[in-house]
Order: C-alpha cells, then sequence, then structure tokens
C-alpha cells in the first residue's frame, strides 16, 4: 500500500508540473498566433477576424463527402461525451458557476440556444459562427452581434470570438472536416484578463474541440457508407 500511495502521489506530482509548465508556456505564447498552412486558410473567417490574440486549428479525414461531413457535424451532440460533460462540470466548480441542465440538441442549433449568431454560411462547405462574452465570469453568457457589425465591434471589456465548422472535399467521396476557432479581446483589461483564462482553462477549451472530430467522423462514414449501400441495392 505505502509504494501504491508513493506513486500516486509521484504521478500527482507529475502532473501538477506537467500542468505549470503547460500554463507558463500559454501564458508567454499569447497573442503569438501560428500562420495557418496554405490549406487552412481561410478567406470567409477572415472577413470577421483578421487577426486574433488566440487561434485553435483542428482537422481530421473523413470518408464521406464533403457536404454530408458539415451536415453531420451541425448536428453532432457534445453533451454525449462523459469527458465534455466532465469539462463543464471542472469549469462550474472552479469559477463558482451556478450548475446549468443542457439538453440534448445538435451541435450549431446548442451554440444557438445560449447566444452565439451565424455570421456567414457557404451551403454545404462552412458555417462561421461568433458572439462576444466575457469568459472569466462564472455564469458566462454569449451576446450575437449582426455580420456587418461584428468586425468592427469594440465595447470595453469583452472578447470576441468566433469559430466554423468547414468540409473541404477531396474528390466526390471523401473531406476534410475543420474546426477553427479565433478570439481577440476588446482592451487591455479584457486582454490580461482573458489571458489568465486561456492559460489556466484553455486545455479544457482545446480538449472539447479535439473530442468532437472523432463522432463527426465516424458518423459521416456510416452515412455515406449507408447511402452507397442504397445505391447497390437499386430501387426497391
Amino acid at each position: 500500500m505505502n509504494s501504491s500511495l508513493r506513486w500516486s502521489a509521484a504521478g500527482v506530482g507529475l502532473a501538477a508540473i506537467g500542468y505549470a509548465t503547460y500554463v507558463g508556456v500559454t501564458w508567454a505564447r499569447y497573442g503569438r498566433v501560428s500562420r495557418p498552412n496554405p490549406d487552412e486558410q481561410d478567406a470567409l473567417l477572415d472577413r470577421f477576424m483578421p487577426v486574433s490574440d488566440i487561434v485553435e486549428r483542428h482537422h481530421t479525414y473523413v470518408a464521406a463527402p464533403a457536404a454530408v461531413t458539415l451536415a453531420v457535424a451541425q448536428d453532432v451532440s457534445l453533451s454525449d461525451s462523459p469527458i465534455v460533460r466532465a469539462v463543464f462540470k471542472g469549469r462550474e466548480l472552479l469559477l463558482g458557476a451556478e450548475p446549468g441542465a443542457r439538453p440534448r440538441r445538435g451541435l450549431l442549433e446548442d451554440m444557438q440556444s445560449l447566444g452565439w449568431g451565424i455570421l456567414a454560411e457557404t451551403p454545404g462547405q462552412e458555417i462561421v459562427v461568433g458572439a462576444v462574452t466575457k469568459p472569466w465570469e462564472p455564469n458566462v453568457t454569449f451576446r450575437s452581434v449582426p455580420q456587418e457589425a461584428f468586425r468592427a465591434f469594440n465595447e470595453p471589456d469583452y472578447v470576441k470570438i468566433v469559430w466554423t465548422l468547414r468540409a473541404d472535399a477531396i474528390g466526390a467521396t471523401q473531406s476534410i472536416f475543420r474546426t477553427e476557432t479565433r478570439a481577440v479581446a476588446t482592451d487591455r483589461s479584457a486582454r490580461a484578463k482573458f489571458r489568465r483564462y486561456w492559460s489556466f482553462l484553455s486545455p479544457g477549451i482545446i480538449l472539447i474541440r479535439w473530442l468532437m472530430l472523432g463522432p463527426v467522423r465516424a458518423e459521416a462514414e456510416r452515412q455515406a457508407r449507408l447511402t452507397c449501400s442504397r445505391r447497390a441495392r437499386g430501387p426497391a
């Protein structure tokens, strides 16, 4: 038992050191946004936030047409994942937020119910969603801003956030699903608060973005296989 306790203590200690290192690195790199690869460039997203304080990009290859992949991405439910639920619960505990029940909805519908607005859309390829918020507040709220006013929005003490659901076609039967998140503070005070918030809590946010890739890929490929099977059988 003593050996198990020592190993447990060592594991906790290593985790704490790793987390502290992450916080320090994230704090130092805040505002130093990596340039996108040529295939990651997004002119539609640039219309609303050409410059940002942070950016997160994730992608996965999908054996399904782009339109199918994008449709699935809009309808995926993050609340199905116990890890995602744990991340939200952890945020509640860390920031002292009031517990809130989140009914099962598709991703896009869920975000809109929270206050996010659709800024732009290319049917079958991409959707850009945005909001302004104060993410450091325990009970965070999101406020949509009309697309024509979003880029110029500069009310003090806010953070502007945009994110995308995007499916790039690779021929007729394959695609790359991408999601990109950008955020920028509107003034120095908001930047200081957001930098602290992002340094400590971004692991959970990034994890949620990464966890959505698998379900999107699996469901899009399932639907594509089902469609191919029906076509192979021909009319009933």
